[in-house]
């Protein structure tokens, strides 16, 4: 038999993406580029194995944010508002099965852009997305940052959480995100990333004593 993609070599395994039989050759060629590879295959998970992280080098510095110092003491000092963005990216993902790592990244991109042009001269605009799926992910940030200063508001009396804050807490997500992804049009390795993180759906924006760190490092 020959494989469903080619035409031409020996098939030799299974693809979960078209329910055919595929040669090894496709199966690494096409996956995650044409491929839509569910996370649960056993050759994407092998691959992902053995795949380097991604250097920050093999990325746009602009696209970066590099101008945006994003200190170790920052992460600490703020780590329940990054493990909450966190997980509003999650449930973006979970909301919308077809959503792939370029989503979260160009909606994490666009309000990186918004929140350093309010940072630093106080206006307010929005950097427009392409998709219905990137403003899905917006509005779930957008959210979660609702709640985080109401959680603050709450327990404070006011929110300690500045613009420049969120713009550094983006940033941090949006570098991460890079570095977890393969960079592949259909990725979802990001996406699997943060299902990791959270395997339990509940909220994270509690106080620091109700949960243990899971602050996610680039």
């Amino acid at each position: 038999m020959s494989c469903t993609i080619c035409e031409i070599r020996k098939e030799k395994r299974f693809c979960p993406a078209i329910h055919g039989r595929i040669c090894t050759q496709c199966c690494g060629e096409q996956r995650e580029v044409t491929l839509d590879c569910p996370s649960e295959c056993p050759y994407l998970q092998q691959a992902r194995a053995h795949e380097k992280p991604r250097l920050a080098s093999e990325v746009d510095r602009e696209a970066l944010f590099l101008q945006v110092d994003v200190s170790e003491q920052f992460t600490y000092e703020r780590e329940h508002l990054l493990t909450g963005l966190s997980y509003a990216l999650l449930k973006a993902a979970q909301a919308d099965r077809s959503l792939n790592d370029r989503d979260l990244i160009s909606a994490l991109s666009a309000m990186c852009t918004s929140y350093e042009r309010l940072a630093s001269s106080g206006l307010h605009y929005e950097q427009p997305l392409t998709s219905a799926a990137q403003h899905a992910v917006a509005r779930q940030l957008q959210e979660m940052l609702k709640e985080y200063r109401e959680a603050e508001q709450k327990r404070l009396g006011h929110s300690t959480l500045k613009e420049s804050d969120v713009l550094k807490a983006l940033v941090f997500l949006l570098r991460m995100a890079y570095g977890r992804t393969s960079g592949r049009p259909k990725s979802r390795a990001l996406i699997d990333f943060l299902r990791e993180q959270f395997p339990e759906c509940k909220s994270v924006i509690m106080a620091p004593q109700e949960e243990g760190s899971r602050i996610i490092m680039p």
